[in-house]
């Protein structure tokens, strides 16, 4: 697995060129994606994947990676701490004296 990297691209057809090779073509395919978290085996199943046809270099969807992120991160659906913020304190009142009114 040593020919992995997230995309630093996102094609918009099913076929692009290979960055590493330049001779094969990339081709959008379902995998199952293989991560550690902490010191836990996580498997993803049909993960979005651009892989060579030529030397095999897989290089992860952005979009897929990121939800990924989010969804492994031990932080989410943990409410957010919320910040006790002071007041600000009032501007300085000028003591003019008030016109009388007639």
């Amino acid at each position: 697995m040593n020919q992995t990297s997230a995309a630093p691209f996102q094609p918009d057809a099913d076929r692009v060129p290979c960055h590493e090779c330049s001779a094969g073509i990339m081709h959008l395919r379902h995998i199952t994606y293989f991560t550690w978290l902490g010191q836990e085996l996580v498997t993803v199943p049909n993960f979005p994947a651009w892989i060579c046809d030529l030397c095999g270099r897989r290089e992860y969807d952005e979009r897929a990676v990121s939800w990924l992120a989010m969804l492994l991160n031990p932080e989410t659906g943990r409410p957010t701490r919320r910040v006790k913020r002071t007041p600000k304190p009032a501007p300085p009142s000028l003591n003019h004296p008030t016109p009388p009114l007639d």
